[in-house]
């Protein structure tokens, strides 16, 4: 198996096991610092929305949560129940526009964790002492 750089991620013979454990390192030390930036570009994220009529904007974060509301004091003019519903929307396209960029951020981060390799069990470290011992006769 070879990795998005052309690494042989292959369990190696036993005289490469060093370069194998250093780029398994390396390759998850990459993933996990893509994974902690992805995390800081959602918390940077701003989903946007306005009313057709432009008397409705909100703005919500990368969690969904909305942070902004600007109703324009004209919408005042609209009974109760047309106003919650322009709010409403707006407020969800807001939230919807931020998930959207979140999605996009996460699959931008998903090649980099596919390339860590599966974890090293005991049977590598025992086939490894194994192998050594039967080098010995």
């Amino acid at each position: 198996m070879t990795d998005c750089r052309g690494f042989d991620m292959r369990s190696p013979a036993p005289e490469d096991d060093a370069e194998y454990l250093h780029e398994y390192v390396a390759q998850s030390r990459r993933a996990i610092r893509a994974l902690h930036d992805a995390r800081a570009s959602i918390g940077r994220v701003e989903g946007r929305a306005e009313s057709d009529d432009g008397l409705v904007e909100a703005f919500a974060d990368g969690d969904g949560v909305p942070t902004r509301l600007r109703i324009d004091p004209r919408a005042l003019r609209l009974d109760e129940a047309a106003l919650g519903r322009k709010t409403a929307e707006v407020l969800r396209a807001a939230q919807d526009d931020a998930a959207r960029q979140a999605r996009e951020i996460a699959d931008g981060v998903r090649d980099a964790t596919a390339a860590v390799p599966a974890p090293l069990d005991e049977t590598f470290v025992r086939a490894r002492v194994e192998q050594a011992l039967n080098d010995l006769y």
